[in-house]
């Protein structure tokens, strides 16, 4: 006989300010969540519902905000042990320059990578990591894997993408030879990860996705075939889209269109796409990303960072386009964190479209749903409502940062860093009083260190 099912547990927040993001902006200046199982089971005004059974813990938010689990759409893990180079570079000579030393990442430093990028994340609001990895040496190790491993160990919830490049500097790309991988080994261990780890369920800890690199690193036939690849197995893609004005030069010459239009003659437009960045767009790139419902993942602080430009979110969210917030890799975005684009994409957009272009609301909304909408996981995650997993955050605002700013999401968006008292991803306490509860961030910083300093001195013998 079998046993009977355990009894769902439940954890209730109360006596804080909840900023739900769903579809009307619900806010309650006093409500509470009740989250069971790993699912929120209802949110409101007000005190819980009285009577509730099997009730193990119960948080009091007094001086707090509740928003849903930040969402990030961008990133590059492997980044974390190459921040602070090439300071002083735009996108290409960045990328020449940092090229030579990402060729000789291994297994190992992966890893290790992956857990600084999470952990800095996580402890500061982000419940859904995604992460662009394109880079595979020969002999590296199983690279994808070790982030995933990362992931798991940690209790995010993973987006990661297996990315690629085929297109190296004796075929006109701008990567060197010796980081590129073919075109069919390419696709190869593309659908391989993808038959490996993902995993469509709801609820879903790991979705997969494919994502080659960008227009100036893979093939026409690359594109063409992953896009294929990625609809026969039901799975998103992503990649990097008109980034720059070299980048749009380059599609020019080489293809004779823009990035926007060469994207879709290789099938790259579509609700099941989204691209990561998307600065260099004109009125007709817009129009075909609405059209098609292809999403945008905006990072405001590597663009300034790498002075690319700001991307024209304003009239992309006016135009229908879902946009989310990526913090994108830590070498181009020393901070590595998420919470702090909701205020630079504010401050960005202000400064190129006046103090009307972007509000505290829509900058929550970009780095919340919006980032579960480009991720296409919108009826699972990215606001608090009734139904939905259990990724929440829960913010203090009453400390010295904020205690004088009367608007809960201002303070957030518009204030210092807030801290995080609780953070649960599916249900469980990951983050709690800022500090990590799934992992020892002395001992991450202190690996992460170890093998930055490992891949500097490979990086420097080999040239």
């Amino acid at each position: 006989m079998a046993a009977p099912p355990s009894p769902v547990t439940r954890v209730v927040v109360e006596n804080c300010a909840i900023a739900t993001v769903d579809a009307n902006d619900t806010e309650y200046a006093r409500g509470h969540i009740v989250v069971a199982g790993n699912t929120i089971e209802s949110v409101g005004p007000g005190a819980a519902p009285a009577g509730l059974t099997d009730v193990v813990r119960r948080v009091d938010g007094t001086g707090h905000l509740a928003t849903p689990g930040l969402v990030n759409t961008h990133h590059h893990f492997y980044q974390w042990l190459t921040r602070g180079l090439a300071q002083n570079s735009n996108l290409f000579d960045w990328l020449v320059a940092l090229y030579p030393t990402w060729a000789r990442i291994d297994e190992t430093m992966v890893y290790a990578a992956a857990r600084g990028s999470l952990a800095m994340m996580v402890r500061g609001g982000v419940t859904t990591a995604m992460d662009h990895h394109y880079v595979f040496p020969r002999g590296a190790g199983d690279l994808l894997g070790a982030e995933i491993r990362a992931a798991r160990e940690m209790g995010v919830r993973f987006s990661p993408t297996r990315g690629s490049m085929d297109r190296g500097a004796s075929a006109g790309g701008l990567p060197p030879d010796f980081a590129v991988e073919t075109t069919q080994a390419a696709l190869s261990a593309t659908e391989e990860a993808i038959d490996t780890h993902h995993d469509p369920s709801f609820g879903s800890m790991l979705r997969m996705g494919v994502a080659p690199c960008s227009p100036f690193s893979v093939s026409t036939e690359l594109l063409r075939e992953s896009a294929a690849l990625a609809r026969r197995k039901g799975v998103r893609l992503h990649t990097h889209g008109s980034e720059t004005v070299e980048e749009e030069h380059f599609c020019k010459e080489l293809f004779g269109m823009g990035p926007t239009d060469y994207f879709e003659s290789t099938g790259w437009l579509g609700e099941d796409v989204w691209m990561a960045h998307c600065v260099h767009m004109n009125d007709a790139d817009i129009e075909a990303f609405a059209r098609t419902g292809t999403g945008v993942a905006h990072c405001p602080s590597s663009n300034a960072r790498l002075g690319a430009g700001t991307a024209r979110v304003p009239g992309m969210l006016r135009a229908g386009v879902p946009v989310g917030l990526g913090v994108d890799g830590t070498a181009s975005n020393e901070s590595g964190e998420l919470h702090t684009e909701l205020r630079n994409a504010l401050l960005v957009h202000r400064l190129a479209g006046g103090e009307a272009a972007l509000d505290v609301r829509q900058a929550l909304r970009l780095g919340t749903y919006g980032g579960a909408q480009v991720l296409g996981r919108a009826q699972e995650i990215g606001s608090l409502e009734a139904g939905k997993l259990a990724d929440l955050v829960l913010w203090r605002l009453d400390g010295l940062g904020h205690s004088t700013i009367a608007d809960p999401v201002a303070a957030l968006v518009l204030g210092a860093p807030a801290p995080v008292t609780l953070c649960l991803i599916n249900g469980e306490p990951v983050v709690e009083d800022g500090r990590l509860l799934t992992a020892d961030e002395d001992t991450i910083a202190r690996e992460a260190r170890a093998e930055a300093r490992r891949l500097a001195r490979i990086a420097a013998g080999a040239g």
